[in-house]
């Protein structure tokens, strides 16, 4: 489903409405990404479980089965993928709520499909590029294979579970894999609502080493950059 070349941005559009998800689809992909769909939230998920994470996700708001916000909050277990929400809801309370807690950018209904590409695009761009998509299962090495929506990790071939927090963690790591991603940006990713230090994070990071590291105290995957962040090494 999302095996496109790595160059091409990967959007899942989640909308009960099918004229809706086919202007969606239509917009685009006229614009050079890859887009898959979804009738509900339920379905995005197994879209997500089977066929790996995309780049974004634009997502309506009122869905039967699960709502939007639902479908943000069991996203944000395993990962940091970023959402736009795109409803006709445009009650002051929802878009502060949507913008506080679940999305990236809020877009009420009836949009502008030039509109939509360039939010898109901005979005895409405030997140950074991506060294590679991120499949179902992604394999970073021989030792050790990540299921992200399943926050699992194989290590040596031993399944070894995560935490939601180690889970979007290292998410945004491998996603970032060989460039440093500061602990700022980490901060704000894992708690955005909270005032939280660094000690909190150093923690997190800790704990992930016991579990993916061969040797915690030498690790060789999640490397920190002194006073700057972490790294995912390339390779070890």
């Amino acid at each position: 489903m999302f095996d496109a070349p790595a160059d091409t941005y990967k959007i899942l559009a989640v909308d009960d409405n099918a004229f809706t998800l086919r202007i969606v689809q239509h917009t685009l992909e006229q614009a050079g990404f890859e887009v898959v769909t979804a009738v509900s939230g339920q379905e995005a998920l197994q879209i997500i479980n089977r066929h790996g994470i995309p780049h974004l996700a634009v997502v309506d708001l009122h869905m039967p089965g699960m709502s939007g916000f639902e479908f943000c909050r069991a996203v944000r277990e395993f990962s940091d993928m970023p959402v736009i929400m795109l409803t006709a809801v445009n009650t002051e309370e929802t878009i502060i709520e949507g913008l506080e807690l679940y999305a990236e950018d809020y877009i009420v209904k009836p949009f502008n499909p030039g509109e939509l590409v360039a939010r898109v695009n901005r979005v895409l761009r405030r997140m950074g590029d991506y060294t590679y998509t991120l499949e179902s299962t992604t394999r970073i090495d021989e030792r050790l294979l990540i299921n992200f929506p399943a926050r699992e990790a194989v290590v040596n071939g031993t399944p070894v579970s995560l935490t939601p927090t180690e889970a979007k963690l290292l998410y945004i790591l491998v996603r970032n894999q060989g460039r440093i991603v500061t602990t700022d940006f980490l901060l704000n990713r894992i708690w955005p609502l909270e005032d939280a230090q660094e000690d909190r994070l150093h923690v997190h990071i800790h704990r992930l080493r016991r579990k993916i590291e061969d040797d915690p105290n030498n690790p060789q995957y999640i490397v920190a950059e002194r006073g700057t962040g972490y790294r995912f090494a390339n390779s070890v």
